[in-house]
């Protein structure tokens, strides 16, 4: 039994560790992700002069082409509300009403008689003539592109807060646009043709109010006149059936 001991305790030794395998177990592999981003969320380990299991080949530096980052460019900020110059010039806009526009006495050189009505479509104005070189000047709506014109006539007749039929043209007209009319509108705040009307000869052409007095100064009636409520309230006092209107 001594002797057994005796062996084993002569054959007992310790091993000697190399420095590669120390290096193996105190450095920790490291951690990559796969280049492929086509390929799963694999983590890898690896060693060194290991390739992941998944893996893209590189092209030799030599062969490589730049990558170029384009280079967005913002377009500069726009308004999206036009200046009211710029607009005016196009369409109406809820605004105040230019001065210019409001009734006033200005100098006005004309052949007509006093008491004669004289529009320039050109420039959206009416003038009643009052003689002694003056006239009173209102600012008015007038005909679209497409719906000027020009003439002498007469107011045939007069009304209060009329009523509106729209001529079938008309009718037609704003359909084919997906505008419905109605077929006839009792007089009120709502009527286009607003608080008077001034019926000129035997034509569809009024003087008449609105719905809309932001759009006095503009180009957008089908060829009638119009003009603020206060304003063709004041004209309609003014004038009779039988008054002279000319328009330019």
């Amino acid at each position: 039994m001594k002797k057994f001991l005796l062996l084993a305790t002569t054959c007992l030794c310790i091993l000697p560790v190399s420095a590669e395998a120390q290096d193996r177990y105190q450095n920790r592999p490291p951690v990559i992700v796969s280049p492929d981003l086509t390929a799963p969320w694999v983590m890898q380990l690896t060693g060194r002069h290991v390739r992941p299991a998944v893996y893209r080949p590189e092209a030799p530096a030599a062969t490589r082409k730049p990558v170029e980052r384009r280079q967005v460019r913002r377009k500069p900020y726009a308004p999206a509300v036009q200046p009211v110059a710029a607009a005016r010039a196009q369409k109406p806009v809820k605004t105040k009403l230019d001065p210019q526009f409001l009734p006033q006495m200005v100098a006005y050189q004309t052949g007509e008689k006093p008491g004669t009505i004289v529009i320039d479509t050109n420039n959206r104005f009416l003038y009643l003539v009052t003689g002694n070189g003056e006239a009173r000047r209102y600012g008015v709506g007038v005909g679209k592109p497409g719906f000027e014109w020009a003439g002498e006539h007469r107011i045939t007749r007069k009304a209060e807060w009329p009523s509106w039929t729209p001529p079938k043209e008309m009718i037609a007209r704003e359909a084919a646009k997906g505008h419905y009319l109605p077929a006839r509108m009792d007089g009120g705040p709502q009527n286009p043709l607003g608080a008077r009307a001034m019926y000129l000869g035997s034509t569809l052409y009024r003087i008449h109010g609105t719905n809309a007095p932001w759009t006095i100064g503009y180009a957008v009636s089908s060829g009638c006149i119009r003009m603020r409520n206060e304003d063709v309230v004041d004209l309609y006092e003014r004038v009779n059936v039988g008054t002279k209107v000319v328009v330019l």
